[in-house]
């Protein structure tokens, strides 16, 4: 049984460093991917209608009756691990303030769609979660991974998005409920 909050961050958790491994990704063209979505359709991003595509990347989100892999020690004990729940709460809350911004936001990670899908209606998200769990899109793009307990993860990061050409990269995320606050301040300095 998990004994931790997930809707809370610890203030002792390990600063990410960015070591560079996005760097490469700015100006890169989205790719032709199609991933399957908690709406129940396949979404590529390439192609995606609005001004602004935001996709913000994350390890996995958790149950409040699972342990995380490996452990809560030894997840917490990975830097930008930790955090996945508030992030997408965080965007769940400035969702509003980003569609007036244009932005369309997708969350991604490698977990399967009923995974994902559960997480949707249990945070109330308003928006949908794709599923990479091939890691088509990740590899791709060349994204930073990381492996624990046998399955390889997504490293927190955001993609912005415009005509299917990355604009912005925020990598290292942290903290990771700042994350939406972030990318609604980088899209509102655009609009002005």
């Amino acid at each position: 049984m998990r004994s931790d909050n997930l809707h809370a961050l610890p203030d002792d958790l390990p600063v990410p460093q960015d070591d560079g491994a996005c760097d490469h990704l700015p100006g890169m063209h989205l790719p032709t991917i199609a991933l399957s979505a908690t709406s129940g359709e396949s979404v590529d991003l390439s192609r995606a209608g609005t001004p602004w595509v935001v996709v913000y990347c994350y390890p996995r989100t958790g149950k409040p009756d699972q342990e995380p892999l490996g452990g809560t020690q030894a997840w917490n004990a990975l830097p930008g691990a930790r955090g996945c729940t508030p992030q997408s709460c965080a965007y769940r809350d400035h969702h509003a303030q980003l569609h007036a911004l244009g932005a369309s936001v997708y969350g991604l990670s490698t977990q399967d769609t009923e995974y994902q899908r559960e997480a949707v209606e249990r945070l109330h998200l308003p928006f949908r979660l794709l599923s990479d769990a091939r890691l088509a899109f990740a590899g791709a793009l060349r994204l930073p991974t990381f492996a624990v307990a046998g399955q390889v993860l997504i490293k927190r990061l955001t993609l912005i998005a415009r005509a299917g050409r990355i604009e912005k990269v925020f990598y290292p995320v942290y903290p990771a409920d700042s994350d939406a606050e972030r990318v609604s301040a980088w899209l509102a300095a655009r609009k002005r």
